[in-house]
Formats: structure tokens, sequence, C-alpha cells
């Protein structure tokens, strides 16, 4: 919506400026947009992201434009090297991105693994994993998919910062605690986020709440524990319909 807002805002007759009011959340969303309408000829004025100002009368100009790859979609395969302790490299994305969720590089490099990136790419290998301490706002899609990871983790792994994902397509706080609690994960549930104990996942079948990103970031588990049933795999046709055949080709 934030970003409708600014993208329409040169054609409008006279100059448009939006206020912020309380906390932003997912300020990378912004960020690229503006990136984005910069790249194509138009100027937003960013007021420490309280105010934003759009001058009208301003163009877009056309040109040929290259479009990244996905970074939340990255997530899952960068956590299934991380899981499995082998090494998975996505191509048409890398550490530059103004994507948020290219910040869970930076975490799986916090949990232990080793991350390369050049131009254009990104490559994770597993290590010895540890638990984090970890505020998400920024990178909240990709908060499922550290749970995933978390449970494999030697210690408990802190997500925080996330009170928001709670109005997705489902609770997203309430719902991943309920699935790892049943894998034998001992969890504890914050207004804002989760706290993770790991444990040795048990066979289970996980309820995905007709949310792609639950049963993409649980399918994981089941790289490593044997028995892991995954209940309406077909919403993943919202972002990632070829998902499990992309997982299927890592082996």
């Amino acid at each position: 919506f934030f970003s409708a807002l600014l993208m329409v805002a040169p054609y409008a007759a006279q100059d448009v400026e939006i206020q912020v009011i309380g906390d932003l959340v997912s300020k990378p969303y912004i960020d690229m947009t503006i990136g984005s309408m910069r790249d194509f000829g138009v100027q937003v004025q960013n007021r420490v992201y309280q105010s934003l100002r759009v001058r009208a009368g301003q163009r877009y100009t056309a040109r040929d434009y290259s479009v990244e790859g996905d970074a939340s979609a990255a997530s899952y395969f960068f956590a299934a090297a991380a899981i499995v302790g082998g090494k998975v490299r996505v191509e048409g994305i890398d550490r530059g991105s103004l994507q948020g969720d290219i910040g869970f590089l930076s975490v799986l490099e916090q949990m232990g693994c080793t991350v390369r990136s050049g131009d254009g790419w990104a490559e994770v290998e597993g290590g010895k994993l540890r638990g984090v301490d970890v505020d998400m706002n920024a990178m909240s899609d990709v908060a499922q998919t550290l749970a995933a990871v978390a449970v494999f983790a030697d210690g408990k792994t802190r997500i925080r910062n996330i009170a928001h994902v709670r109005g997705k397509e489902t609770d997203r706080i309430a719902a991943t605690a309920t699935e790892l609690r049943k894998l034998g994960a001992d969890v504890t549930e914050f207004p804002d986020g989760l706290e993770i104990a790991p444990c040795p996942p048990r066979r289970t079948e996980i309820a995905t709440y007709d949310d792609h990103r639950m049963a993409m970031s649980f399918a994981l588990i089941g790289l490593r524990a044997p028995g892991i049933r995954i209940q309406n795999p077909g919403c993943v046709s919202k972002t990632f319909p070829n998902f499990f055949d992309e997982l299927e080709r890592l082996g």
C-alpha cells in the first residue's frame, strides 16, 4: 500500500507528502520502492521515514531493467544448506541487494555457516549451528525459515520484533510455535516473537494454515528428520509454485 502511494504520487495534481504515524515496519521495502523510482527518473525526499515527499510533475522514463531474484524464496535454499551441512549457491541475487530478507545471510553467519557472495550470486555452506538472538523486523518473511534452522542449533534461538506477522496469512508466531511443539521443541511465545530450544524432531504432520511460508519452512526440517508430512502443500503456489520440485533437485 505504501509503495503504491509512492509510485503513483508523481502523477498527482500537486506534490504528495506521506506522513508516517507510529513505527514503520519492513523499511527495506520502502527503500526498494524509492530505489526503483529513482532508477526510472523519479526522486523521493525521505525525511528519516517520518515523512516522504514526491514532487508532482515528475515522469518515469522507460529503460531496460534487470530484476533480481527474490531473497525470501532464496532463504529456503540457504537454510537447507545450514540444516544438512551442505553447500548451496543461488544465482540472481547477492548481498548488495536492498531486499531486507537478504539479511538472513548474516543471521546464518552468526549461527556458524560460511557465506560467500559475488556479483549476482550468494552461497551458503553449513557448519556447526549455534543459537542466536536476532531482531527480524526488517526481514520478517524469513522468521519461519530461521525457526526451522533453530531446531538443529546448539542453544536457544530468540526471534524478536515481529509482532506484525500475527496479521499475515495466519498468526505466524502462534502457528510456528504450535507446529514446533509438535516436533518436540521447547518453544516460548512472546507478543513480538519466539524463543526456540532445539530438539531431535519427531515424526509428525505439519499444519500449514494455508500459509505458503509455513509449508516451505517446515518442509526444510524433513531434509534432516524423517517422517515430516506437510498438509496442503499446494499453498506454496501463492509465491513459489514449483518449490517442492526445486527442493527435490537438491537431492
